[in-house]
């Protein structure tokens, strides 16, 4: 196995090697009996994969890379579905909805399909899962609980429940007090499968028998009914359940939403019941929407999806929005989509000059997994394109194109696949989010003044387009009509031409647009009499 020196390891200051660490340390640098590290990512297909399941697993894929630089120690990321649990309520986002309100209370994979592609709603949705993450490339090995259950995988763990029973309840029911009233006293972690509606029974438990492996409980009929608690007859209540899983697999590492804290301090108390060692964990902030409030993982709603989010940008865009401040809530809206395609591609920039640790600790690392691409599209900033859109009043491609290929002297742009991603997403972008809330306002007096001067200036000018030269010009006009503080001159800019609050640095703009163009944007605008709204 490596080891690598103290020095070394206090460099990396990137939060998956902080993971890793940590988890290095939880092994005593060794290798488990069962040969990996298990690093865990749940998922619940009561309802589709979202920009909530790509966010976990990209975070726990980026964790357990980063343990493979530190160790040679064999690593697998197991994606578990929780597919036995009973359909508690119907998603709003399918076909056939009354089929499943006739469905409510069996197991996922008991409930019918309503799009009638698979063999139930379970199997359609973890179909799904699969092929979103086969979708981003993520090496993962897919589990069912189904599966586990019927097959007995879990029987030994089953069995170890029946028997610390007691252990068990001394860990839940102090939890319970207090949430639903009186029911500390019905309890129970085994969930009956019901042998006559087939349904997840939260069941009076009325008798325990340890050495037969079964219970006996009450069906809502009031019939009594015996039944082993092994071989998919039961299922454990969700909180020991994981707890079960934590133990029957071995997992070595897992992450999960702050709303799951709770559950998790509970989880570690029944994995020990279940006499194994918790794995090293994680929690990460939960998104906020619009309107700053949180968005449960669980409910898998958020102001954007990850659908729309391919459509302005890139996957590797998106994955470090999820990289970043991973324990910091943050909105998750369109505006965040221009702002971080910016970042990524300084962070591509950055990493060309950095040393070996400040490459390891720059996100990208992480994020295209070491392998770096280079800076794509010219140096062009995303949020510079739409301003060019804006500007030049078009939605060619070919045309932009052009125009990013002159500015970054390279005519092979057209060829380049990411950098036609990009303008392409900017493109939908504009359309979608930016021309709808575009508000021109005409220039006051003394902005005009400038921006006549400005225009004056640009006509006239034969130097080579040197965005730092054009930048010192504007700079330059704004210092000279006494705009204070400076800042506000580029306001005006910004709200006068493009109609938006905040732009590009203008000098790259000018550089990447042209001088020439430039100044008839000015002369249009300054012509324009009327206010836009």
């Amino acid at each position: 196995m490596t080891n690598r020196p103290t020095a070394e390891l206090n460099k990396l200051k990137a939060w998956p090697f902080i993971e890793a660490k940590s988890l290095l340390k939880r092994l005593n640098n060794e290798t488990p009996k069962k040969g990996f590290v298990a690093f865990e990512t749940g998922y619940g297909p009561s309802g589709l994969p979202h920009i909530g399941t790509f966010g976990e697993v990209a975070r726990t894929s980026m964790v357990k890379r980063a343990f493979e630089y530190l160790s040679d120690i064999p690593t697998r990321l197991i994606c578990f579905s929780d597919d036995m649990d009973g359909l508690r309520k119907v998603p709003q986002n399918v076909p056939n909805r009354e089929l499943l309100g006739e469905d409510l209370g069996l197991p996922l994979t008991q409930v019918r399909d309503p799009f009638g592609q698979f063999k139930s709603f379970g199997h359609h949705n973890n179909n799904r899962l699969k092929g979103f993450l086969d979708q981003f490339g993520f090496d993962y090995e897919f589990l069912s609980a189904t599966e586990y259950y019927q097959s007995g995988k879990f029987d030994e763990m089953l069995m170890m429940a029946l028997e610390r029973y007691d252990q068990i309840l001394e860990v839940i029911l102090p939890s319970l007090g207090g949430i639903t009233k009186g029911r500390e006293k019905n309890y129970s972690p085994f969930l009956p499968i019901s042998p006559k509606s087939g349904r997840v029974l939260e069941a009076l438990l009325i008798e325990r028998n340890p050495s037969k492996g079964t219970i006996v409980y009450q069906e809502p009929d009031g019939e009594k009914i015996e039944i082993p608690v092994t071989g998919g007859h039961t299922k454990l209540q969700w909180k020991p359940d994981w707890a079960m899983r934590w133990a029957n697999l071995d997992i070595d590492y897992e992450m999960y939403g702050k709303d799951l804290i709770p559950s998790a301090e509970l989880a570690r108390k029944l994995c020990r019941v279940f006499g194994k060692k918790p794995p090293t964990e994680m929690f990460y902030e939960l998104f906020l929407d619009e309107n700053g409030q949180k968005i449960s993982k669980s409910k898998g709603g958020s102001s954007i999806s990850i659908e729309e989010w391919l459509n302005y940008s890139s996957q590797d865009s998106l994955s470090l929005f999820m990289y970043q401040k991973p324990k910091t809530a943050k909105k998750l809206s369109h505006e965040a989509i221009p702002r971080t395609t910016d970042e990524l591609q300084k962070h591509i920039s950055d990493y060309a000059r950095q040393n070996q640790f400040e490459q390891l600790n720059n996100p990208v690392w992480h994020v295209y997994e070491g392998n770096i691409p280079s800076k794509g599209a010219g140096s062009v900033a995303y949020s510079m394109i739409l301003n060019l859109v804006g500007a030049s009043g078009t939605l060619d491609e070919k045309v932009v194109r052009g125009f990013v290929a002159k500015y970054s002297l390279n005519t092979k742009i057209k060829d380049n696949q990411d950098t036609n991603q990009m303008i392409t997403g900017a493109i939908n972008y504009f359309k979608e989010h930016v021309e709808p809330s575009r508000s021109f306002r005409p220039a006051n007096p003394k902005e005009r003044r400038a921006l006549l001067e400005l225009q004056m200036e640009l006509e006239n000018w034969v130097d080579e387009t040197h965005p730092e030269e054009l930048q010192r010009l504007v700079y330059s006009i704004g210092k000279k009509h006494e705009f204070d503080p400076l800042r506000a001159w580029f306001q005006g800019l910004y709200e006068t031409l493009f109609g938006t609050s905040q732009g590009p640095r203008f000098g790259s703009f000018i550089a990447l647009f042209g001088t020439k163009e430039t100044a008839r944007l000015i002369e249009q605008r300054l012509s324009e009499n009327i206010e836009f709204h």
